[in-house]
């Protein structure tokens, strides 16, 4: 499985040579660093785990740096991918020229968080009628039984906190690879903030 720890730039439109209009996110993948290796024989499973984005020596605590080698600085950031294509050794870059042979993607990050919202918002209830006197807009409705059971049934929608999740947006498609400028160009959205942490990989059902 290819894989790489990026950061979000923000959405743009690019043109096709017909002059299509293609809306993408413009995603910064800086090169990561490989932080270990794990294989069959030692671990059960193989494995790399890369690094992205320096830490200064006095951010770093002693059992965090153990994890590092000698020749490794210490990472903000540490993603785990099994079955990584390709052979790798400990201290190697890897930039997003990975991508260079893959049309599609699957982008993992945690959403924009939009606090506590109602059921409308949150659910995409239809609310009651904009009519006056109606009393009822953009309420939940009955949420429950009388009698029997007597209570509120579990996974209930109801109003709540919304967003700020771990989210994964899959098949998205490559529009442009720029080992350059070192980003990569990918029709649609994907979840996080402006400059989110993402974990990019080779589409799994693609």
């Amino acid at each position: 499985m290819k894989g790489l720890i990026a950061k979000k730039v923000g959405m743009t439109q690019v043109f096709d040579e017909n002059g299509n209009l293609t809306p993408v996110t413009v995603i910064r993948v800086e090169p990561n660093t490989v932080v270990a290796t794990k294989t069959e024989e030692k671990c059960g499973y193989n494995a790399v785990v890369l690094g992205l984005d320096d830490l200064k020596e006095s951010k770093v605590s002693k059992p965090y740096a153990k994890q590092f080698p000698e020749n490794v600085t210490p990472k903000r950031h540490l993603k785990e991918f099994r079955d990584f294509d390709g052979e790798v050794t400990v201290g190697d870059q890897i930039g997003v020229e990975l991508f260079n042979s893959i049309r599609f993607i699957d982008v993992t990050a945690t959403s924009k968080g939009k606090g506590f919202q109602g059921v409308m918002k949150r659910w995409g209830f239809h609310g009651g009628r904009a009519t006056h006197g109606s009393k009822f807009h953009r309420e939940a409705g009955g949420t429950g039984n009388s009698t029997t059971p007597g209570h509120c049934l579990k996974n209930v929608k109801m109003a709540g906190r919304m967003g700020n999740d771990r989210v994964t947006v899959q098949n998205l498609k490559v529009i442009k690879v720029d080992p350059e400028l070192k980003v990569l160009m990918v029709r649609g959205a994907v979840p996080g903030v402006k400059d989110a942490t993402l974990i990019v990989k080779a589409a799994v059902k693609k």
